[in-house]
């Protein structure tokens, strides 16, 4: 794809909502336990890896007003609830957001789930699923726009954050899985794109491995550089608070946005952004060709071109694969980063399958 072809800022067709949510379809590639990318056999012959995402942390906000309230503070509509059919609850549903300051900059990256709604728990709302170097300043901010509306927020730090991604590509075939929203308990897909698989809310107690038969469990590690790979970032390392931008971020590639629902904090930078149809920079998945600094790349590091010029910037990285926001114009170029460990730390910049093709 033409670095041209993704200047503009939004997917053709209903890219920013959540309908239809099913079962994803798994990477092309495999994902191997301990080397850290898709790629390699599946030894154990698994068909779902179960990762523990102890970087995640859970919020819920409950309460009558718990809906119109987050809907006047994220770039998203908000999940709906599905509809049971005969004596079946209805199945949770998810959805991704962004929550932004006044200047229109992300300041969290949430994966919502709204629960069912039934019974003497009626007012249950929603869980926020974040950064847990964020979750307490996530409740703060959300306490300050509180005002005067009938909602709780509180810390649920005894449920667990795992992503479920296929070893092979004929895993979901093989054994399909099915939504399910059961007490605490919430198996839904990936609502920001097929290639993350799926999402599991459950009791610190519970094990994915024994709510999901056959899987197996992966190192935290493979599943970052997964994301890597995908260019999809999440969390603070990858969404700098009050530095990055939402739609330079892929926000609507990734179902994050919605250009049509009514106001919310940060909108009108977003709304204008989108208008304009052009957007120069983006977040790129980048492989690190040299040798790397033992102490790493540090967050901000210029990119350059070969001639010299800046290129964008380095946002963050698992081994030999990361992020960094890129001109677009640039990144089929050369690329280099300065470091004063050892010499340059060339790099290319990659675009993801997964991304629309910009249309006229």
């Amino acid at each position: 794809m033409a670095a041209a072809a993704l200047l503009r800022g939004t997917a053709p067709g209903r890219g920013s909502s959540f309908w239809g949510l099913r079962l994803c379809a798994a990477p092309r590639r495999r994902l191997t336990h301990g080397a850290g990318h898709p790629g390699g056999d599946n030894a154990h012959g698994s068909p779902w890896t179960c990762f523990p995402l102890g970087e995640r942390a859970v919020l819920r906000v409950r309460g009558p007003d718990s809906a119109p309230f987050l809907s006047g503070l994220l770039t998203n509509e908000l999940p709906l609830p599905g509809t049971g059919t005969g004596t079946t609850p209805p199945a949770a549903r998810a959805g991704y957001a962004h929550f932004l300051n006044v200047q229109g900059r992300t300041l969290y990256d949430v994966i919502l789930y709204r629960l069912p709604e039934e019974g003497v728990d009626a007012a249950m709302g929603f869980f926020l699923e974040c950064d847990i170097s964020a979750v307490d300043t996530l409740q703060k901010h959300l306490v300050f726009y509180r005002v005067r509306r009938k909602v709780e927020v509180e810390p649920c730090p005894e449920l667990g954050v795992w992503a479920l991604l296929p070893s092979t590509s004929e895993a979901h075939r093989a054994r399909p899985l099915q939504e399910k929203a059961e007490g605490a308990t919430v198996l839904t897909a990936d609502p920001r794109t097929a290639c993350m698989g799926w999402r599991l809310l459950t009791p610190r107690e519970n094990s994915a491995l024994l709510l999901v038969p056959g899987s197996r469990h992966g190192d935290l590690r493979d599943y970052r550089r997964h994301r890597y790979r995908q260019g999809v970032p999440e969390g603070v390392r990858d969404l700098p608070p009050g530095v990055a931008l939402p739609l330079e971020s892929n926000l609507a590639f990734m179902n994050g946005v919605s250009f049509t629902k009514g106001c919310y904090m940060g909108q009108e930078l977003t709304a204008r952004t989108h208008h304009m149809g052009v957007i120069r920079k983006r977040l790129f998945p980048v492989r690190l060709h040299s040798p790397l600094p033992s102490a790493g790349i540090a967050p901000g590091t210029p990119v350059l071109t070969e001639s010299g010029k800046a290129a964008g910037k380095f946002r963050a990285s698992e081994g030999d694969v990361g992020l960094a926001l890129l001109q677009t114009e640039k990144i089929k170029g050369p690329l280099y980063i300065k470091t004063s460990e050892s010499g340059p730390v060339v790099l290319t910049a990659s675009v993801p399958d997964w991304w629309p093709k910009a249309t006229k």
